[in-house]
């Protein structure tokens, strides 16, 4: 009988070899079926049961997890159980691609959850944050050139700190290589291209990152500081978080503000000013248009007209 950990390794290098899939993905997809091979003591695919799953199931349910990923209880929130059943399912396609006796995948079938409500600030509450960066230092026009960007773009966390500085300002344009590997093109307006050309030009530093981070520090253009601020290289997704926050804060913006809002923003400012849902899935990078569609709650301009032209007309 074939060992399930040697499988797993082989459809875990499946994934990144024929799939294409990234690091990321793998990593993710190795986590969660481990996961479940610890959690089950399963030795062979032959073992693999809709008894087993069943009990998996119920052990995901209730298993207590950090704030970040819980739910009500303090237990796992159910679209992050989906990922666990997601990876499992797939890992049982790729046996039954191979003729290897185990679950039917269709045996699983995942729950199903709450429509995901969009959490965004206001139209006036994004202006003052755009505006909230007035210093001339490097530091504080490459956080605004970060907003400008984010906003202008509806770039990822992941992918905004991924770029380099080989960008063309110019054109305003420019292909991102986004979730799935998938390539996509972005726009930037006016604004971010003015303020990444700012911000390049204050640069001194041999970097390819296109945003950088500081040591602590006042720090000077060019990169060099007068109290031992220095370049440490690539920005990370939490500094990109903590200086989103501190800008919101700076703002009055009383609810906590997250890099992805500014990308909820982006979808919903486009469809509220009337772009179509297909374009604004490609600018998004979403693969399927249901995840896109998440979005029409906020803007369906039709409904709110309709509302308007025949709600209580009969009223004194």
């Amino acid at each position: 009988m074939a060992d399930v950990q040697k499988l797993l390794g082989e459809y875990l290098d499946y994934l990144e070899i024929e799939k294409n899939r990234s690091p990321k993905t793998r990593e993710n997809y190795e986590r969660y079926l481990k996961d479940f091979l610890r959690s089950t003591n399963i030795k062979t695919p032959q073992q693999i049961t809709e008894d087993v799953v069943r009990k998996y199931r119920i052990d995901l349910n209730r298993r207590l997890v950090s704030p970040k990923h819980s739910g009500e209880g303090g237990t796992m929130k159910k679209v992050t159980q989906n990922y666990y059943l997601i990876a499992l399912r797939n890992f049982l396609k790729y046996l039954s691609r191979r003729d290897i006796k185990s679950l039917a995948p269709e045996k699983i079938e995942l729950p199903k959850i709450p429509e995901r409500q969009i959490d965004i600030i206001e139209y006036r509450d994004l202006e003052r944050l755009l505006a909230a960066p007035k210093e001339t230092d490097i530091k504080t026009v490459r956080d605004k050139a970060i907003l400008e960007t984010l906003f202008s773009t509806g770039l990822r966390l992941a992918e905004l700190c991924s770029l380099n500085c080989d960008i063309d300002l110019e054109r305003g344009e420019f292909t991102i290589r986004g979730k799935g590997n998938k390539l996509r093109v972005v726009f930037l307006s006016e604004g971010a291209r003015n303020t990444l050309k700012q911000y390049l030009k204050m640069r001194g530093d041999m970097e390819e990152a296109m945003f950088i981070s500081f040591a602590k520090g006042k720090i000077s253009a060019g990169g060099g500081s007068s109290s031992g601020g220095k370049v440490t290289g690539r920005i990370q997704p939490r500094a990109v978080e903590r200086l989103v926050d501190f800008w919101a804060r700076k703002a009055g913006i009383a609810k906590r503000l997250h890099p992805h809002q500014l990308r909820h923003l982006f979808a919903t400012d486009l469809l509220i000013n009337g772009a179509d849902l297909r374009s604004v899935q490609s600018l998004l990078g979403h693969a399927n248009i249901t995840t896109t569609q998440t979005y029409t709650h906020l803007t369906n301009k039709e409904l709110k007209e309709i509302h308007s032209a025949f709600h209580g007309k009969r009223r004194k």
